[in-house]
């Protein structure tokens, strides 16, 4: 089936094309994407927007330029997070970088604690979904990923209570069957101790210092829909590039 990219702007879509391109394997590692020149010729836009879509492929990690042979096609990035899933996904792609993978540990209702009920906006001891789950490339684990989720969502969404992985993840699910579309986050880079129930899967002992990720997103109304918690893998890092016009 063919993507939808109706909506986005030029660059964008021409970019996300591309992506889709390089996430099914079509442009691997070190393969060339289109010049610019190309781009101009084939997709009929000017110079300066065949320009921007190499950047927002370096800025999301898809592409690198090599002084001398052009844009390329680069390795997956060591990390990448749910802001990161967030960006694929609205931009066309799956929310996976190629060679990724993921297996849901575990995904039920449970009462809320403290610090889950604050973040949320909702009562302690209130039901709210769990998920958990772990991601993979070809260098092992990249991160283990615990979210929590207002309980009344499962209701609209009940694939939320499902230990399958989600083909819109939960914020293209959450958006489609209630509207709420995720519009701002908060993103908070900490080293804390591996809990026993991530240890095992990161390989590491209990209270090992790892990197993490913490994000909470909100909806158009100003609702937290989503907190997460995502343990970083032995050896992986956190990056990221801005545009700045």
């Amino acid at each position: 089936m063919a993507e939808n990219h109706q909506g986005l702007a030029p660059y964008r879509r021409i970019a996300a094309q591309i992506k889709g391109r390089i996430e099914r394997g079509e442009l691997r590692p070190g393969d060339r994407i289109p010049s610019v020149r190309e781009i101009e010729r084939t997709e009929g836009v000017s110079t300066a927007t065949a320009t921007r879509v190499a950047a927002v492929l370096r800025a999301e990690g898809y592409a690198e330029s090599i002084p001398g042979v052009g844009t390329i096609v680069s390795a997956p990035r060591k990390q990448t997070t749910g802001p990161d899933r967030l960006s694929m996904l609205r931009a066309g792609g799956s929310g996976f970088r190629s060679g990724e993978r993921t297996e849901i540990l575990c995904s039920a209702l449970v009462p809320a604690a403290e610090s889950i009920a604050a973040a949320l906006g909702v009562r302690e001891g209130e039901d709210v979904v769990q998920r958990q789950r772990v991601y993979r490339d070809d260098q092992g684990v990249v991160a283990l990923s615990t979210s929590w989720l207002p309980g009344e969502l499962a209701e609209s969404a009940p694939e939320l209570l499902s230990v399958e992985p989600l083909p819109k993840m939960t914020f293209g699910l959450v958006e489609e069957r209630t509207g709420r579309r995720v519009v701002r986050r908060r993103d908070v880079v900490a080293i804390r101790p591996v809990p026993e129930d991530v240890a095992e899967t990161l390989g590491v002992p209990v209270g090992t210092a790892a990197l993490t990720m913490t994000n909470c997103y909100w909806d158009q109304n100003g609702a937290a829909t989503e907190y997460a918690i995502d343990f970083l893998g032995t050896g992986r890092e956190l990056s990221a590039e801005y545009e700045l016009d």
